[in-house]
């Protein structure tokens, strides 16, 4: 049987600190922690903590309760999970109890609700905060646990899901992603490799658990003697303070977060705090040096998909730009539309094989169309651009799909939008392509300001003007007060208004 690395990427390190089989999910890990250490703390916040024991003896009596609301092995959830401590044993109570969960944000509302409740057909759905739908809603406190109670039936297999995950939705209606225990697991394993974790680390946990960066961190202090500190959204005001107060040692980022850290006015709190890794995905590499010099952190990169056990690769040697190198359970490779494999510096697609099947979602549910295109002759095709050096570290290049064709030449959002967030005045941006009066397409730039800040839309275009190639520069531009955004705070850019009028025009200037 293939064994793969616990805390490391060689065959060394698996002989020093252990191995793990392919076929295990993480259910057993937590049998072997209670074991070991039941009162150890796994998670707290401000004002209580959760052992081991706890939440042992919590999953089970709540499984137990599911059972009694005739919820059986392979039925879905549908529950809003806050990130509260409490939120803990119900995750467990459906990995123990075989049952599927479909996270879901709070902040669903109409036909994005509607869409996620068609697709996953839930026997119960629960959540404590009111939902914009007409079908009943049970809060959670509904499962009316019985203290004591034991939960003795055998757990799922690995290949079992664990959870239906919707994908963004950032240009399109959310697939979702069929999540099993041993991807979750893997997924536990990745965080430990891109963060560096060690024994008594403080994870600060903003995440929110309907999305994979909040999900995937439930294992964490099974696979290492770590503790979650959770609080219950992302405030970039309170950001620091709270990361104090925490003693974390560990910061996690996404998409904008840390470009909105940076333009927060500068205070002595940037460096009050015992933080060692920021880990996450999304930082240009033009704000590394602004990064860890203002906050003194070290920043550790990372690539991946929900459909890929959430990472892919992790930048461990520090490769200004790159988001590493594979993990132990896959190859990386980059290939051209014909499929053929593409030479180091080449952009192309980014196509990710696992080692063991187990490693890749089995698919997105009841969407044998979009499996087949996702999921071709083993290998999770991404829809990402990137490429590859002569080490094999990646460089992410945008959404393949998030791209515009202007005068002859693809134009990825990501790289323009990577320039114009530099901007002082600018909070947040997205780009999209709109019809243009003869040819393909024109560039539509949309805008939000710092702090209600007045932005000068022909001074930005003059300063964006000398950092942007010809064909990338925006032709419109448009101010809005915020966007709407995934669960991950990724701007939803099919909401976005192709719309031109009353739009800045860069090119009647």
């Amino acid at each position: 049987m293939l064994l793969l690395p616990l805390r490391g990427v060689t065959s060394s390190d698996s002989r020093k600190r252990g191995a793990i089989k392919v076929a295990e999910g993480f259910l057993e890990l937590l049998r072997r922690a209670v074991a070991a250490e039941p009162e150890r703390v796994l998670a707290r916040s401000a004002d209580t903590s959760l052992t081991l024991a706890g939440l042992d003896a919590q999953s089970d009596a709540l499984a137990q309760a599911f059972r009694s609301r005739g919820v059986t092995r392979g039925d879905r959830v549908a529950a809003v999970l806050p990130n509260a401590l409490s939120s803990l044993p119900v995750a467990y109570a459906m990995a123990k109890a075989g049952i599927a969960w479909v996270p879901l944000n709070p902040q669903l509302v109409g036909d994005g609700l509607r869409h996620v409740l068609a697709l996953t057909r839930p026997k119960l759905i629960l959540a404590d905060t009111p939902l914009d739908t007409t079908a009943e809603v049970l809060p959670l406190a509904a499962l009316e646990a019985a203290p004591g109670a034991r939960f003795a039936e055998a757990s799922p297999e690995a290949t079992e899901d664990f959870a239906i995950c919707t994908t963004s939705g950032t240009t399109g209606p959310p697939k979702g992603v069929r999540v099993s225990h041993r991807m979750l697991r893997l997924a536990g394993e990745g965080v430990m490799l891109v963060a560096d974790a060690r024994d008594d680390d403080v994870f600060f946990m903003w995440e929110p658990l309907h999305h994979i960066g909040g999900a995937q961190m439930l294992v964490a202090p099974l696979l290492r003697r770590v503790v979650l500190h959770m609080v219950p959204r992302f405030s970039a005001s309170r950001f620091w303070d709270e990361v104090v107060a925490a003693g974390a040692t560990h910061i996690h980022y996404l998409g904008g977060i840390l470009q909105i850290l940076l333009k927060q006015p500068p205070s002595p709190k940037d460096r009050a705090h015992g933080v060692r890794i920021a880990w996450g995905g999304g930082c240009p590499v033009e704000l590394w040096p602004q990064v860890q010099a203002r906050f003194g952190v070290n920043l550790r990169e990372c690539y991946g998909m929900t459909e890929a056990s959430s990472f892919s690769t992790f930048n461990a040697a520090g490769v200004p730009g790159s988001v590493g190198r594979a993990m132990p359970w896959f190859d990386v490779s980059i290939l051209d539309a014909a499929g053929n494999t593409l030479p180091p510096g080449a952009r192309g697609e980014i196509v990710v094989r696992a080692h063991e099947p187990l490693a890749l979602t089995q698919g997105y549910l009841d969407n044998p169309e979009a499996t087949a295109r996702a999921l071709r002759h083993g290998a999770l095709h991404t829809g990402d651009s990137g490429s590859l050096d002569t080490d094999k570290n990646l460089f992410f290049h945008g959404r393949m799909t998030d791209s515009v064709r202007v005068r002859g030449e693809n134009v990825s959002a990501w790289e323009v939008e990577a320039v114009a967030a530099r901007h002082p005045d600018v909070a947040d941006c997205a780009m999209i392509g709109v019809a243009a009066e003869i040819g393909e397409q024109e560039i539509k730039l949309f805008l939000q300001s710092r702090d209600g800040l007045a932005l000068d839309l022909a001074a930005f275009s003059a300063w964006l003007a000398p950092r942007l190639a010809r064909h990338q520069r925006p032709r419109y531009l448009a101010l809005v007060d915020g966007f709407a955004r995934t669960p991950s705070q990724r701007i939803q850019k099919f909401a976005l208004p192709v719309t031109v009028q009353g739009c800045f025009d860069t090119a009647a200037r």
